[in-house]
């Protein structure tokens, strides 16, 4: 039996190692002995037991706390926790997903000593290394083993930077193992998508969004957050949005999105959201929640990367407002658009997605099996 320590230390992260942990319980329990370490850099209150609970995810064997800091001082705390883990726990592999510090953290800490580091979501670029996470998935692709991407734009990508796509095993970081393995969140999104519809109480029927005449929005990227302009020109946006079609915002408010409102030395955007009814702040919505307001809204509006794939999973529209996008497949469908965050900007971008219809929706991201994919081609190279 082979020994994976996965390394997450965010909500997303958390919601893509399900898929990983629901595989090995299903088809692979015998053959793979999983744990689950958990650095704590994003802290969210709705990862309680029942977060948990609904996602199937095993509790986390070790829990980090590192909590939030500067780039450098938290991804070494994290380096320093995570290589005693390693040593101590002598894995197989360590498992990581995506671009955030607990990903080049566990990928550094792992590939210095020896351990190999196997790479979920692996390729995807932005091309803009201001983004600390553009910086973070380069690093971690360069020292993996085994790099699994969703795309073929991610393989293609490697290949770029000079990964030998054709390399034959035994895999090892200086002879690296590519696979386009499908996409491990389109495996949650047809798995949870079920279980979101046979809840009894759905947030669809607490809201009282049976209608769907609702767009959703979420913010919580830096870019957007720490600038207090383009705060401001996201919620005029909003707002123009919302009274011009009479629609109601479903907005989830980020942790961080609440801090910088609050920080604010104006009451402008307190000033929006208390005189337009049509604009509803709640607050962060469990996963099984969450992708019933994915599947039921007109349109997205969104900074987050996993939701514009989510989007499209479930064949909607989706507004990014951001410069640059890692999903340009996206992009070229037309399915989504790159906005960015003036308020003119938003409602235009808006109405050009808003009207567009008869849109298509091709199978880009596997047929939902990625996770046994990927651990099958694990066991093939470490059993």
């Amino acid at each position: 039996m082979i020994k994976l320590i996965t390394v997450v230390g965010a909500r997303p992260q958390f919601i893509k190692a399900a898929a990983i942990s629901r595989a090995i319980r299903t088809h692979f329990a015998d053959r793979i002995n999983e744990i689950i370490l958990h650095t704590g850099q994003h802290y969210d209150d709705n990862m309680s037991a029942i977060f948990f609970e609904q996602l199937e995810i095993p509790q986390p064997k070790y829990n980090l706390s590192v909590g939030s800091s500067n780039h450098g001082k938290q991804t070494a705390e994290m380096m320093l926790k995570i290589e005693e883990i390693l040593l101590e726990e002598q894995p197989t592999a360590v498992l990581i997903y995506g671009d955030t510090n607990s990903t080049l953290a566990a990928a550094l800490a792992a590939a210095k000593i020896h351990i190999p580091v196997v790479h979920i979501e692996a390729g995807l670029r932005s091309f803009n290394k201001k983004m600390p996470e553009e910086i973070n998935r380069i690093c971690s692709d360069h020292v993996s083993t085994l790099l699994f991407s969703p795309t073929q734009k991610g393989i293609e990508n490697l290949q770029h930077e000079g990964f030998n796509v054709n390399n034959r095993p035994p895999f090892h970081v200086d002879n690296p193992g590519t696979y386009l393995c499908g996409d491990i969140m389109l495996d949650n999104a047809l798995y949870f998508s079920k279980k979101a519809d046979e809840q009894p109480d759905t947030i669809i029927k607490r809201l009282n969004l049976t209608d769907s005449n609702y767009i959703l929005v979420t913010l919580h990227r830096d870019t957007n957050t720490d600038n207090p302009d383009r705060l401001k020109a996201i919620f005029r946006g909003i707002n123009t949005i919302s009274k011009t079609h009479n629609l109601r915002i479903i907005f989830p408010l980020h942790p961080r999105t609440q801090r910088k409102i609050d920080e604010l030395p104006d009451s402008e955007i307190k000033d929006i959201l208390a005189n337009n009814p049509l604009i509803a702040i709640i607050p962060p919505a469990p996963y099984l929640d969450f992708i019933q307001l994915e599947k039921n809204a007109q349109l997205i509006i969104t900074d987050s990367g996993g939701i514009q794939k989510e989007a499209y999973f479930f064949k909607n529209k989706c507004l990014v407002l951001r410069n640059e996008t890692e999903w340009v497949e996206l992009i070229e469908l037309g399915v989504a658009q790159l906005c960015p965050a003036h308020k003119r900007q938003i409602v235009q971008g808006f109405e050009s997605l808003y009207n567009k219809h008869d849109l298509q929706y091709p199978q880009l991201y596997g047929d939902g099996t990625a996770a046994e994919f990927i651990l099958a081609r694990i066991l093939e190279n470490f059993a």
